[in-house]
């Protein structure tokens, strides 16, 4: 397949028209991120990899509100460096993903201990930063640095699998995109150049019902020169997600605090809160146990919460005691009103409200 650019050999110290389209576009209608610096403004290295590592796998408005928390409560690297971990967890709790957070933490330490708190300028520097891939090394180096680096996230994928109608599947296409994608960054602007990317793509270059009519680089695009910008990015068929099955265990004291413990250090959810449960498995629940001796009332509806590998269907059983007993060995005891002090994820987050 040839995916070579449309738009012919740029010369000396010029850009191809596509990317000139593109910032002329980018410099009137660039998004007003609170993680994006200011036109004349130098963007702070710790500003951009908070907001990248938060935006893996979640929505910008999803990420706001946490970000501005972060950036509240840790203005520097050399703050975050200085956290507990318990104390982040805290803080990430409902953004999913948490070996993000754990990574983040790694990170910080690793840049105030080995680098003095600042950031490598380089994405191989940058990749040697604990949850720092492929993708996030680019887009710091290029929005921070101004390195020119090949930046390609979704919204990138689909603009440029349109672009140049690309019908190689993803995951595979990826080595396409890239070809495809070099001889348009720019040496000057290669931050700007990948943010304007990411821009048309979340508002105009959309999922469903693309604006191809005022996109600034119609004109040299071939799906929608062909009409069939909806058939891009082409994607290989998924697999049905496994289901797994168990049970947690919701109780409540007479003083109404519910009962807690936090998870292994290890695995999925790591150091993260979580209502007493008897772990999950595919075809069915495996053995599980009540906490302690009670009235335990079934909820007629279990919890179902997604991940990225498989679906999870929790049976809830939940008891209402009416004495105030010490928590059982490894657990604790929590009121209503210091949940938020917990890091518990979006999981037992839904439990805890089914059952409230």
């Amino acid at each position: 397949m040839d995916i070579t650019p449309r738009i012919g050999k740029p010369g000396p110290g010029s850009k191809p028209k596509i990317t000139a389209d593109l910032l002329r576009w980018y410099d009137s209608h660039a998004r007003d991120l609170p993680w994006r610096a200011k036109p004349g403004v130098i963007a702070d290295p710790y500003r951009v990899w908070l907001s990248e590592i938060m935006l893996q796998q979640t929505t910008v408005e999803s990420v706001k509100p946490y970000f501005a928390k972060f950036l509240a409560r840790w203005p520097d690297v050399t703050a975050l460096a200085a956290a507990e971990e318990s104390a982040v967890l805290t803080e990430w709790a409902g953004l999913g993903y948490y070996a993000r957070a754990r990574n983040l933490i790694a990170a910080a330490r690793k840049l105030a201990e080995a680098h003095g708190g600042r950031f490598p300028d380089t994405e191989e520097g940058l990749r040697a930063l604990p949850g720092v891939g492929a993708y996030t090394a680019a887009a710091i180096a290029a929005i921070a640095f101004n390195r020119r680096a090949i930046v390609i996230d979704g919204n990138i994928e689909r603009v440029v699998t349109r672009l140049f109608s690309i019908t190689t599947p993803l995951p595979g296409a990826k080595s396409d995109i890239r070809a495809a994608l070099d001889p348009l960054v720019p040496e000057d602007r290669p931050g700007d150049f990948a943010q304007a990317l990411m821009d048309l793509g979340a508002t105009l270059c959309t999922p469903r019902a693309p604006d191809c009519l005022i996109c600034p680089i119609r004109g040299g695009c071939s799906a929608a020169k062909a009409g069939n910008p909806g058939d891009f990015p082409v994607k290989a068929k998924k697999k049905a997600k496994p289901v797994k099955h168990g049970v947690a265990w919701l109780a409540f004291d007479a003083a109404g605090r519910l009962l807690l413990r936090t998870r292994a250090p290890k695995g999925l959810l790591a150091n993260m809160a979580e209502v007493p449960n008897g772990g999950w498995a595919e075809g069915g629940a495996p053995p599980s146990h009540a906490p302690f001796a009670a009235s335990w009332t079934p909820l007629a509806v279990p919890v179902i919460h997604v991940f990225t590998h498989f679906e999870l269907r929790l049976a809830v059983h939940v008891a209402r005691l009416a004495s105030n007993p010490p928590a059982p060995a490894g657990m604790r005891w929590v009121s209503p009103a210091d949940l938020d002090k917990e890091p518990l994820p979006t999981l037992f987050r839904k439990v805890i409200a089914v059952g409230a």
